[in-house]
């Protein structure tokens, strides 16, 4: 069962025993409240009305012959039928009749002793007196009065304590009931919730220590068995950061290592020219012309290398700026790939310019595109031997431009595939190659694909180790 489904109807049970209780406490209130109703004075006179009415009927009709033994013979019996006292008295307070069960008594006092709704004064707590006019005779005129004396079992109905007794039982047996709901709450909530989060907290404490190898379990299917599986797909992803940003550091302190080695190198060399130079070591104009052009070969790589270490800091500030422009395809490739063709001849490769340029307008900056295309050329010359062929070529189609840049070198191994756009990533060559793959930053591959990503097109690749390998990129048409 989910926490929540659980909580509901737990919730449920207690709001159920808290109304039960409720209504038992007010059904109790409202019973001891109402209790003494039936003793209002209203109710009592109206009771013992009812109750001597067949008496009181018979008196008015034989008031005038009450010396007659038979009247009050009939009267006694009307009484004991009753189960009521009766005392008699003309309107002077003469007592002209009463029962066996009164004291004997001449007279009484009208004032004192008459009460026509003193209903509540009750003799030995047992019973009610009550005083009611005799009236008779054409007009009506009151010719006596008639005290009753009932008994308060008669007028009163008895009180059961069954009902408030269920009453209070429920109430008690509910309030058990609730303290036992709460304490299996307080159980569940221990066991389900306080415990695992817990358990989470200790996880999260090792995490923040860098022990990221702990991994979370949890036995029950609810909404924290999501939040354990959240967390621990958590944990595996601050742990795979935390092993990119590992190799990343290392990439970039080999990165650090590789460049100051590849810039050693060309430096020392055009150092070493410029000292012979100076030193007069030149005999002639020729060979003065061999070390300038050493000297800016030289130069050349450095200016690449610094290039790219400035593009990748702005790739890693997310700022590589792309100044785009619109111009027609096919004059701006034929000017780039010109030095190109003749770099890749100058290197003993076989170059294979493209045969028909589709001349159509695109938006793009044309350093950045240059650039793209001098890396990808590289890329090839560095895995590829004198005699192997690399070729260009432009294609239009649906939407967007199309350039290939194939070669017939070694390929990349399919181990390397995944992580060719990756910054720092050099791959591994076969020895013939070696020497040539180890040069450069790593970064050549993965500053193209930022660059063609900025220009709205895509760069891909295939490759089959031992054939040769084709990088393909599109630019969007105007």
């Amino acid at each position: 069962m989910s926490l929540r489904s659980w909580s509901r109807n737990w919730f449920r049970a207690v709001i159920i025993c808290l109304t039960i209780i409720t209504g038992c406490s007010i059904g109790l209130f409202m019973y001891i409240n109402t209790g003494d109703s039936a003793s209002d004075p209203k109710y009592v006179i109206n009771q013992v009305r009812i109750t001597v009415n067949p008496i009181m009927l018979y008196l008015e009709q034989h008031a005038d012959k009450l010396d007659d033994a038979g009247v009050r013979v009939q009267l006694d019996t009307l009484t004991q039928a009753n189960n009521v006292e009766m005392m008699y008295t003309n309107p002077a307070g003469t007592v002209s009749f009463q029962t066996a069960g009164l004291p004997p008594i001449q007279k009484i006092d009208l004032h004192t002793d008459l009460h026509y709704d003193m209903h509540s004064a009750l003799q030995a707590g047992e019973y009610f007196e009550i005083a009611f006019p005799v009236i008779s005779g054409t007009p009506p005129t009151q010719i006596g009065n008639a005290i009753f004396t009932v008994p308060e079992n008669i007028i009163l109905e008895q009180k059961t304590n069954t009902i408030p007794l269920l009453l209070f039982l429920a109430a008690i047996l509910l309030s058990l009931s609730l303290v036992v709901l709460f304490n299996l709450i307080k159980r569940k909530m221990e066991l389900h919730l306080i415990s695992p989060v817990q358990t989470l907290k200790q996880h999260a404490e090792a995490i923040l220590k860098g022990n990221y190898e702990q991994q979370i379990q949890y036995a029950r299917m609810d909404e924290l068995d999501e939040l354990f599986g959240m967390f621990d797909l958590m944990r595996e992803e601050i742990k795979h950061l935390n092993i990119q940003r590992i190799k990343q550091e290392q990439a970039q302190k080999e990165l650090i290592s590789n460049i100051s080695h590849d810039l050693k190198t060309p430096i020392t060399t055009v150092k070493a020219y410029i000292d012979a130079i100076l030193e007069g070591i030149c005999p002639d104009p020729e060979t003065m012309l061999e070390y300038v052009e050493v000297m800016r070969t030289n130069t050349d790589k450095i200016a690449r290398l610094v290039d790219d270490l400035l593009i990748h800091a702005l790739q890693e500030l997310g700022q590589i700026s792309v100044n785009p422009r619109e111009q027609y395809s096919q004059e701006l490739l034929q000017h780039m790939l010109k030095p190109i063709g003749h770099y890749v001849r100058s290197n003993g490769r076989v170059y294979v310019e493209p045969e028909d340029i589709p001349n159509v307008l695109i938006n793009i900056d044309t350093v950045r595109i240059e650039q793209v295309i001098s890396n990808l050329v590289s890329n090839a010359l560095k895995h590829t031997a004198p005699g192997d062929t690399i070729m260009i070529k432009a294609e239009l189609e649906t939407g967007h431009l199309k350039i290939t840049i194939a070669d017939t070198g070694k390929g990349i191994r399919p181990q390397d595939m995944p992580f060719i756009f990756e910054r720092y990533f050099k791959g591994q060559a076969s020895t013939a190659y070696r020497e040539h793959a180890l040069e450069g930053s790593g970064l050549g591959l993965s500053i193209c694909k930022t660059i063609i990503e900025a220009h709205g097109g895509q760069i891909s690749f295939t490759s089959k180790e031992g054939q040769g390998t084709t990088f393909h990129f599109t630019l969007p048409n105007c």
